[in-house]
């Protein structure tokens, strides 16, 4: 294994700091990294409550464009209005 020379240096004085090992040092950030992975793999789709009718059309135009002349609109009517 090869390991980034200031990666390891940084390591080692965690571990003298912390007084473990480096190679415990090592197997505890494997190990967090991968749970995080494992974690993040087994995330559940968040499914969102949408209101109305099916078919509906939305109050506004939810595509890129649409939102960009949202947006625009509503900082024009913003400072329109003395940031009110």
């Amino acid at each position: 294994m090869r390991i980034d020379d200031e990666l390891l240096a940084d390591a080692k004085a965690f571990a003298a700091k912390h007084g473990r090992s480096l190679n415990s040092v090592v197997e505890d950030a494997l190990r967090q990294m991968l749970h995080q992975k494992k974690t993040a793999d087994e995330r559940r789709e968040v499914v969102l409550p949408v209101y109305g009718e099916e078919g509906a059309r939305p109050l506004i135009d939810v595509s890129p464009a649409g939102l960009k002349e949202f947006l625009e609109q509503e900082d024009i009517e913003r400072f329109a209005g003395g940031g009110q």
